[in-house]
């Protein structure tokens, strides 16, 4: 398991979301002010999916 921060618009959080959970197992985002106060941090706990998941 690992963690990704993105700091991004506002507007653009669901799309990185979507994004980032098609290419890992994501648990859902937790969401801060960036110190900006114009965007926002997001935090995802991921992990590498299987490459073969039949195999598992």
């Amino acid at each position: 398991m690992f963690e990704i921060r993105v700091i991004c618009e506002p507007d653009d959080a669901d799309r990185i979301g979507q994004t980032l959970a098609a290419a890992f197992d994501t648990g859902p985002a937790r969401q801060y002010p960036a110190r900006d106060g114009k965007r926002v941090r997001l935090y995802f706990t991921a992990a590498d999916r299987p490459t073969n998941p039949e195999s598992e």
